[in-house]
C-alpha cells in the first residue's frame, strides 16, 4: 500500500483547531465535573437522609449509562423536552458544542464525586473534631481543613480521571463536533487517507496520555514521600 503522510503536514492547521477544542472542552469539563463532583460528595456524607438519596441516586445513574448515550440523550430528547414545555413551533437548538460541554460535566461531576468522598473520608475523623474545638462551624471545616487535604490526597486519581476524561473528549465525534478526532475524520473522508490520519490521530493520543500517566505516577510517589 502506498501511504502519503504528507497530508498530515498540510492538515495541521485544521488539526491543530480540533486539538484546541479538545482541550477547551477537557479543561472546562475537568474543571466544572470537580466542582460539582465536590458539592456531590459532600451531599453524599450529608446527615440529611433525602440530600444522600438524591446525590446517590444521580452518582449511580451516571455511573451505569454509557457516555455516548448521555451525549445523545441530551443532545437529541433536550429540544424536544424543551419544545413541549414552551410550547415552541419547532425544538430549540442546542447545538453540539453546548452538548459536549453540559454532558461532560454531568458525566463526570459523578465519577468526580466518587473521588473526592474517598478523600473526604481518608480524613482522620478527629481533624473534624478539633476543628469544631477551635470554634469552625462545618462549612469554615470543610473548606479550610477538609478539603484542601482530600484535593492533595485524590490529586493523582483526579488527574487520572482528567487523562480518561481527554480521551473520552473524542466521542462527541458522534454529534459532529468538530474536536481532534473529528477534524482528522473529515480530512481522511474528504482526502480517502483514512489510514494515515487516523494513525497519526492515535500516535499523538499515545504519547501524550502515556507522558501524562508517566508525571502522574511521579506525582503519586512525590506525595507518598511527604506523607
Amino acid at each position: 500500500m502506498n501511504f502519503d503522510f504528507s497530508i498530515i503536514s498540510n492538515a495541521l492547521p485544521y488539526l491543530w483547531k480540533g486539538f484546541q477544542y479538545t482541550l477547551e472542552l477537557t479543561v472546562i469539563a475537568a474543571g466544572g465535573g470537580l466542582f460539582f463532583g465536590t458539592l456531590l460528595a459532600l451531599a453524599r456524607l450529608s446527615s440529611i437522609r433525602p440530600l444522600q438519596l438524591v446525590a446517590g441516586g444521580y452518582v449511580n445513574l451516571m455511573r451505569s449509562i454509557p457516555l455516548v448515550l448521555v451525549i445523545f440523550w441530551f443532545f437529541f430528547l433536550v429540544p424536544l423536552i424543551l419544545q413541549a414545555v414552551t410550547g415552541a413551533d419547532r425544538p430549540p437548538q442546542v447545538g453540539a458544542e453546548r452538548t459536549a460541554i453540559i454532558t461532560f460535566i454531568m458525566f463526570e461531576a459523578a465519577y468526580f464525586c466518587e473521588i473526592m468522598r474517598a478523600g473526604i473520608q481518608s480524613i482522620p475523623r478527629g481533624q473534624i473534631h478539633s476543628a469544631y474545638a477551635l470554634g469552625l462551624n462545618y462549612s469554615q471545616t470543610m473548606r479550610l481543613v477538609i478539603l484542601p487535604q482530600a484535593f492533595r490526597n485524590m490529586l493523582p486519581v483526579l488527574l487520572t480521571q482528567t487523562i480518561i476524561l481527554f480521551q473520552d473528549t473524542s466521542l462527541v465525534y458522534v454529534i459532529s463536533a468538530t474536536d481532534f478526532v473529528g477534524a482528522a475524520a473529515k480530512i481522511a473522508q474528504r482526502d480517502s487517507k483514512l489510514v494515515e490520519m487516523y494513525l497519526f490521530v492515535a500516535v499523538v493520543y499515545f504519547i501524550l496520555c502515556f507522558t501524562l500517566s508517566y508525571a502522574v505516577k511521579l506525582l503519586q510517589r512525590r506525595i507518598a514521600v511527604i506523607r
